[in-house]
């Protein structure tokens, strides 16, 4: 049973404007996406402390930190003066200029989009554009040329109909996992910026579906729910933290990723959320040792939504979405401010599929019994790239059996909107 796990991200940014005139100045510099990667984590765990903190008890928790970080990196592309700032310091590109910043994305598209047999994992930008609205040949020339961006045209003075085109492209690339991303568009809007990604990977080692069945899951001190547990006994990476009260589990796929659980044990989920960055995921990694591990973990699909303007905000942009943005190297003769940016996601983990007679594996090496893991309380989930070195997907599962719509995605959407 090959065992599937897929998930989908999407980002989407609307972007609306007024009339007004200012200048750029560029920077020319080297840069590997690899110096991406530390920023971007160090951003993703900012990200989810102030996402955890308006999330209420028992929910779940599930974004794309590199959509995000790609769509805002987009964003910055014609941003400027404090608006450009704020975004480049709170993004951590504070030591890097918008050129190398660029040119690492430009390098990362095209690490991820190299085509491998077992995964599918595409990160992809676009710009919906107002049909009479013309932003700077620059700008449009950045987007397409780092961040591989597409562009269509839109009448944004039909809201209706322009939902409907960008949702059909949103759908198109997500697999129609994401369907009704847009929905209120504002007649003032000029512009929408989209970033997707979609993944989709196969374990190394597949669970057997015959294997499933159900247990309980400890939500919390008072509520249990019944999940469908997948069972796998192989050789799989784990590390006991009992110094901060957590098992990690490193789940690997065919290809270049991994997923990485982190459950902390019982009444400790705060404390380890508390103490979290990029620093511990790489002790971790450093300290994982392969063992014959018989692991429980639930199949489930769950979705989450939110708005990220207030989190954004908090974590210091705060003029992008004000009178005063300065969008300048996007348009010189319309002012634009951010008027939302919303999120959503879905995250799914299951065994389907059929496993072929050819890859069948017997064990007959080991007579110890398996070391047992069982995930069967609230979890900490990171979806890692190791080319790369990029956190994909994280998030919380409090709950697997919270179910949402139904699609594989995470989706952001920020509107520019007409200051006049």
């Amino acid at each position: 049973m090959p065992g599937t796990f897929a998930s989908c991200v999407l980002t989407a940014l609307l972007l609306s404007l007024t009339w007004a005139d200012h200048h750029h100045h560029h920077q020319e510099s080297e840069l590997s996406c690899h110096k991406l990667s530390s920023p971007n984590a160090d951003f993703a765990f900012a990200l989810y402390k102030s996402l955890n903190a308006q999330t209420a008890a028992g929910k779940n928790i599930f974004f794309s930190p590199l959509g995000i970080s790609t769509a805002l990196s987009m964003l910055s592309t014609g941003a400027s003066g404090e608006t450009h700032s704020q975004l480049f310091s709170s993004l951590g590109y504070s030591t890097l200029n918008q050129t190398q910043v660029n040119e690492a994305y430009e390098h990362l598209l095209h690490m991820l989009g190299q085509s491998q047999e077992h995964q599918q994992l595409n990160l992809g930008n676009a710009v919906a554009l107002h049909s009479g609205f013309n932003p700077l040949e620059k700008f449009l020339n950045d987007v397409k040329h780092y961040y591989s961006g597409e562009m269509f045209t839109v009448d944004f003075f039909k809201p209706q109909e322009a939902a409907t085109e960008i949702n059909t492209y949103i759908a198109n690339k997500t697999h129609d996992k994401i369907k009704n991303m847009v929905k209120d568009l504002d007649s003032n809007t000029v512009m929408v910026l989209i970033n997707y990604v979609y993944f989709r990977g196969e374990w190394v080692s597949p669970f057997s579906s015959s294997n499933t069945h159900k247990e309980d899951f400890q939500v919390d001190e008072n509520t249990k729910v019944q999940v469908d547990m997948m069972i796998n006994t192989d050789y799989y990476t784990f590390y006991r933290d009992s110094e901060n009260h957590t098992t990690i589990l490193v789940l690997p796929y065919k290809g270049n990723t991994s997923m990485m659980i982190a459950m902390p044990d019982n009444g400790k989920m705060k404390e380890v959320e508390g103490l979290i960055n990029k620093d511990y995921i790489r002790h971790w990694h450093n300290k994982l040792l392969k063992s014959y591990v018989e692991v429980h973990i639930p199949k489930f699909s769950i979705s989450t939504g939110a708005s990220l303007e207030n989190i954004l905000k908090e974590m210091g942009i705060t003029d992008a979405f004000g009178d005063n943005a300065d969008f300048s190297a996007m348009s010189d003769n319309v002012e634009l401010k951010v008027s939302k940016v919303s999120h959503q996601a879905f995250l799914s983990v299951d065994e389907t599929g059929t496993e072929a007679a050819a890859t069948t594996t017997v064990e007959v090496t080991t007579k110890n019994l398996p070391f047992i893991i069982r995930v069967n309380q609230p979890f900490l989930v990171f979806i890692l790239e190791r080319s790369s070195r990029n956190v994909l997907f994280m998030g919380k599962i409090s709950d697997p059996t919270a179910v949402g719509n139904t699609g594989t995605g995470i989706s952001k959407t920020v509107a520019l909107e007409d200051q006049s």
